[in-house]
């Protein structure tokens, strides 16, 4: 009784991971949005399929804009959650593109792995189009779960970017999934596929300046993930290391970051 028992749990967990391959444990989007402490904001809404998914243009005070940064936030919250990260940026002169992928903010929809970097190619090919941006030197920046997405896209769009940055970002949707049940690591293995992955991804992107900003203080993604990014890169790259939590270097380093950003 007991091994039918066993094996029936078995099969019921291994068709949830080979079917629904957790996309609902990695995104957790809110929709209450805190208020944008920015003074020139734009709102984008773009269509997607039956879903819109929605962004916000943060233009510097400064009439001279010449370098452009799309931010893919992380796994919860919206853009108003990550806000932190970018008004340093904005402040230095950099125009700053939030995007609030399908589920988040005020965007609809379900995100999954595959419909998240369907939006982040559309937010791209739409921001292209604009001669606002079309003009300055265009940089993703990818934080935590976002650099899955910034990495894949900058693969794809290599040509037409100017570099690459990664906040905190795990190697694979896989990895970081055995971080966080490391007892499930052989199922998780077999059954939980990564459609891209950053650690594979940035193999490619030889020539692209990237910056990687880490620190050995981060108990949400492990400092190895990092350095298996870093050393999966060609040239030219830089490690940014920082002591603090999860994504927080803008808070504690803000100074050396917005430099280390503004020389990439």
């Amino acid at each position: 009784m007991k091994t039918t028992v066993f094996f029936s749990l078995f099969l019921v967990l291994v068709s949830f991971f080979s079917k629904a391959q957790m996309d609902h444990m990695f995104y957790q989007p809110k929709k209450e949005m805190k208020p944008l402490e920015f003074k020139n904001i734009e709102n984008l809404n773009l269509p997607v399929e039956n879903d819109t998914i929605t962004a916000v243009v943060l233009k510097p005070e400064s009439k001279s804009i010449n370098k452009t940064i799309l931010f893919f936030h992380g796994t919860s919250g919206n853009i108003s959650t990550y806000q932190y990260i970018t008004k340093p940026l904005v402040e230095d002169g950099f125009q700053v593109v939030m995007v609030d992928v399908r589920g988040y903010g005020k965007s609809t929809g379900k995100p999954t792995h595959l419909n998240v970097a369907e939006d982040g190619q559309k937010m791209f090919n739409y921001l292209l189009a604009r001669k606002d941006i079309d003009k300055t030197k265009i940089y993703l920046y990818g934080a935590s779960l976002g650099s899955q997405i910034a990495t894949h896209l900058a693969k794809d769009n290599q040509s037409k970017i100017s570099g690459l940055i990664l906040d905190g970002g795990m190697t694979s949707f896989t990895d970081i999934a055995i971080k966080f049940k490391p007892e499930m690591k052989e199922v998780i293995e077999k059954y939980v596929t990564s459609p891209y992955s950053a650690k594979e991804d940035v193999k490619s992107l030889a020539g692209l300046p990237k910056l990687f900003i880490y620190s050995k203080g981060d108990s949400t993604v492990p400092f190895e993930h990092g350095q298996v990014i870093y050393n999966n890169a060609p040239e030219p790259k830089q490690f940014l290391e920082f002591s603090g939590e999860h994504i927080q270097g803008m808070v504690v380093e803000k100074d050396r970051l917005v430099k280390a950003i503004e020389q990439l």
